[in-house]
């Protein structure tokens, strides 16, 4: 017992690992994932061992957590900043009402000090964030004595693991078995038809792969088309197909418009499969690859730059152009923040989506400069980050009074919202402040994941005595801090905003910030339709979400 006081690291660490087993442990289609996990342990941990960790640890480690939040965030909120967007904008604003004038009607209601009432938004909202930016807003309370912030700094945690884990299980249960039968459809045939409403010719679901690839290469021996230039011969070759190179004997011709063809020079064609075997009528014969001949296909990771390339299709980028169909250029994948999105023709671009372009190397890198510009993400910029994060803390040390009631970002909001800013402008053009998304996620788990388990070895002793006075309280505010703005936002979705029903249940499930939500949807819907919802609402309130803490803290504290 001794050692573990006297070396708080041992019981961090160990509240880090057996945190996550717990958090994997399956009941039924649900989990606890590893943040409930860890501040369950670390609950335990802290009653038992009474070890203490410097609060500069939770400080810094959350900075790094919310920062890195943002930044991942960042261009899809900016970029959801739009009219078409409106619509999930006002799910997200049902959300934030409902769960302050909640928190705030339990607190007064019932006399909930300050830590419990934000530990119930916290824990009911299935939003972790808001556990760091409440409390840190408890610890600029003027009005409280040390030993008053401490209890209460503590009340946040505990009321958030019980809100969290009733929460957590009524928004899995009610996005993915109960809002279908709601509204009347089977959610796999639903997403299935929306799907196939937007999907361009050709497209697959995300676990599907072609049996027959679309673009292919293929050597051809010449014998009709002997005597004939490349560029007489292209000009009679289908869209998309491109003579890559010729061998003639063992030599490499480079490949130009005057280049007479020969007897028996081998040709190599790159592009659609059903043009490259009607291209291969003109040649001659197909023979089997050949040693020296074959060239591969290059790859690029390109972001979107282009301006006029904001808000139009796929089909409508490659057809303004050509490159794409002369030289037989294809977009194989679609990516938009840390979320992959269908890559069909009628998917809608914006800039800073990054787009895997697939095809032969000389017409590709043509290409690529003409859209955007190549993705730089090998490295961390830590010159940037480390400007974002300074940038952050200093934004969350203003103070803005609204009448009486001082309000204050925090480091916490502060960090969110530079990290907002910075990682939509690296967006732009991806060029610069490097945060690949491994990166990334790993210091936002690290950091969330460290924070919890500090608070909770801190909020450990005092937690027993929560529980035993507002038990019952805890379990019906988690469970009516997701029925209620998700009941609502069902009914104003469907009726007076119009969405359609897969995009409506993910949406929610974004609403919420549940990512187990949103899982167990799409195992129902057996496709990731609903991302497509979930994915906007998600963005808007990673951000708004957290920023109800400060909020609510400023007006119950005063």
């Amino acid at each position: 017992m001794g050692v573990l006081k006297d070396h708080p690291e041992l019981v961090l660490f160990a509240s880090l690992a057996l945190g996550y087993l717990v958090g994997k442990l399956r009941v039924g289609p649900l989990t606890l994932g590893g943040i409930c996990g860890t501040l369950i342990v670390s609950l335990l941990l802290g009653a038992w061992t009474k070890a203490q960790v410097s609060d500069d640890v939770k400080t810094v480690f959350f900075a790094l957590f919310i920062f890195a939040l943002g930044y991942m965030a960042g261009p899809q909120f900016f970029r959801n900043l739009n009219k078409k967007s409106l619509r999930f904008f006002v799910l997200c604003g049902i959300e934030l009402v409902c769960v302050l004038g909640i928190a705030f009607g339990l607190a007064k209601w019932f006399d909930l000090d300050v830590g419990t009432a934000s530990g119930i938004l916290a824990g009911a909202a299935t939003e972790s964030a808001v556990v760091g930016t409440a409390t840190e807003s408890i610890g600029k309370l003027s009005n409280l004595t040390a030993a008053q912030i401490t209890e209460y700094q503590g009340n946040v945690a505990t009321a958030y693991t019980v809100c969290y884990l009733f929460g957590l299980i009524t928004i899995v249960l009610y996005t993915s078995q109960i809002m279908p039968m709601l509204l009347r459809i089977n959610l796999r045939d639903a997403a299935r038809e929306l799907w196939e409403k937007t999907r361009s010719s050709g497209s697959l679901e995300a676990d599907e792969r072609p049996a027959l690839p679309g673009m292919v290469g293929r050597t051809y021996l010449v014998t009709t088309a002997d005597g004939r230039t490349i560029g007489d011969l292209t000009s009679h070759l289908a869209e998309r197909v491109t003579v890559e190179s010729v061998k003639r004997g063992s030599k490499i011709l480079d490949v130009t418009p005057g280049l007479e063809l020969t007897l028996s020079d081998l040709v190599l064609l790159v592009g659609r499969r059903a043009n490259v075997i009607d291209a291969g009528r003109l040649i001659g014969p197909e023979t089997p690859g050949v040693p020296g001949l074959d060239s591969p296909l290059a790859s690029r990771e390109v972001s979107v730059t282009d301006k006029a390339l904001e808000g139009v299709t796929v089909d409508a980028m490659q057809r303004s152009h050509p490159e794409f169909l002369e030289d037989g250029i294809y977009v194989t994948d679609i990516t938009r923040g840390d979320t992959d999105i269908p890559a069909n023709g009628d998917t809608v671009l914006h800039r800073g989506d990054v787009l895997t372009l697939v095809g032969a190397r000389s017409g590709l890198n043509k290409l690529v400069a003409k859209i955007g510009s190549v993705v730089k993400n090998d490295a961390t910029d830590f010159i940037y980050l480390g400007l974002g994060i300074a940038a952050g803390s200093l934004l969350g040390q203003i103070v803005v009074k609204f009448g009486d009631v001082p309000l204050s970002l925090g480091t916490g909001g502060g960090c969110l919202i530079s990290g907002l800013l910075f990682g939509w402008f690296r967006s732009r053009s991806q060029t610069f402040g490097a945060f690949p998304p491994q990166a990334a996620s790993t210091i936002k788990d690290m950091g969330l994941a460290v924070f919890i388990a500090c608070t909770g070895l801190v909020s450990g002793p005092q937690a027993w005595p929560l529980l035993k006075e507002y038990g019952a309280l805890l379990p019906f505010a988690g469970i009516a801090m997701v029925l209620i703005p998700a009941t609502l936002s069902l009914i104003i979705g469907r009726k007076l905003l119009n969405i359609e029903k897969p995009l409506l249940i993910g949406a929610i499930a974004g609403q919420q910030c549940s990512t187990p939500a949103i899982t167990a949807v799409t195992q129902v819907a057996q496709s990731s339709v609903p991302m497509l919802g979930y994915t906007i609402t998600y963005a808007l309130s990673n951000f708004l979400l957290p920023l109800t803490g400060p909020v609510l803290v400023g007006v119950l504290g005063h």
